[in-house]
């Protein structure tokens, strides 16, 4: 019989519904116990399915953190209130995910991370976007070494909604905070800590609101890598742009499994997440006869489950979280860096 991992939700808005729960429904290792909300029957038909399954809803997080069979919690809740949601889960010496921005301080990063060590317990922030079919694929282009050395990358989130408009906050609820950290989390996977950056954050919509668009540079001695977004982009960029040594690397267009997710199909069927055909990568290279060389790559199907199977492989099995300490702060250093100045400027870490 396969050992299961018993878990709860705390959260049970847009988020846990579009990026969670889909994918925890068709894991067999995973036993969904309990579903905290602050208020019950907001979604009266999602929650009466779920409990049709045998899922419980609370609205109490005391029945959640004094349940001894929940071994582990996956916080899906607004940004302000995840550091101290995932103190009381340690704590109460559960293992914990929380979804992005993982928490608003690098403090407070280091505080949750020395707290689960100290208890020997799993903490992680939901980085999905690790597991998109686009990066996938880009880290397969990196493997083969199309490229040679990269030299210049280039990362876009962009959308075009010429309707919104910022509203004042804290940095924690603006655009680099919201969209950047998938780019940011996906080059630190690449290449680690960058030993400067640049940074030009600003509202375009409202000059009093939060940064609804920012342009960053990461520097790695040779290589530096770019992440953008902005709300005004009628015409897609890129995703991807690659330059190196040895060729080039294009790719247009988003992982397909939210809209596949807002389409209601599920992760389980086989043309969940699939690329479309023109969207595919386009590597262009000089091969070993001093050729150049121009192909499609194929896009690997993307998985943010397996985000929540790296859970379970830490908690049941001892594996390595995918996360690793040092990359959760050194992307909280990156982000916070961002706001020591108003305007453009360079941090060097």
């Amino acid at each position: 019989m396969t050992e299961k991992l018993t878990m709860a939700l705390i959260g049970f808005g847009n988020s846990a519904n579009r990026y969670h729960l889909p994918y925890l429904l068709v894991n067999e290792q995973i036993n969904l116990k309990t579903i905290y909300a602050h208020t019950l029957g907001k979604r009266p038909e999602q929650q009466a399915a779920l409990e049709a399954q045998g899922i419980e809803f609370t609205d109490s997080l005391d029945a959640v953190l004094n349940d001894a069979s929940i071994q582990f919690v996956s916080i899906i809740t607004p940004a302000p209130s995840h550091f101290e949601l995932a103190k009381k889960c340690l704590e109460a010496g559960k293992n914990v995910m929380v979804e992005k921005p993982f928490v608003t301080s690098v403090e407070e990063g280091k505080a949750l991370i020395e707290l689960a060590n100290a208890k020997g317990l799993l903490i992680t922030p939901f980085q999905n976007r690790r597991f998109d079919g686009e990066f996938l694929e880009l880290q397969e282009v990196l493997k083969r070494g199309y490229i040679g050395e990269p030299l210049e990358f280039e990362s876009h989130f962009d959308y075009f909604r010429p309707e919104a408009v910022s509203n004042p906050g804290e940095q924690i609820d603006g655009c680099f905070y919201g969209y950047g950290v998938h780019p940011l989390d996906q080059i630190i996977k690449l290449w680690g800590k960058p030993t400067a950056a640049s940074y030009d954050l600003k509202s375009v919509t409202n000059p009093e609101g939060v940064d609804d668009h920012f342009e960053v540079n990461l520097y790695y001695g040779k290589l530096q890598a770019k992440l953008k977004t902005s709300f005004i982009v009628a015409i897609d960029y890129p995703k991807y742009i690659l330059h190196g040594t040895n060729g080039s690397f294009i790719k247009y267009g988003m992982d397909a499994q939210e809209n596949d997710i807002l389409a209601n199909v599920s992760p389980a069927d086989p043309s969940f997440g699939v690329d479309s055909l023109d969207n595919y990568g386009i590597v262009k290279y000089i091969n070993a006869y001093g050729d150049p060389v121009e192909q499609k790559i194929i896009t690997p199907k993307g998985n943010y489950g397996l985000m929540y199977q790296n859970c379970v492989d830490v908690v049941l099995h001892g594996a390595p979280k995918e996360v690793t300490d040092e990359q959760i702060i050194t992307q909280l250093e990156v982000l916070d860096a961002g706001f020591t100045e108003q305007g453009p400027h360079i941090v060097k870490f």
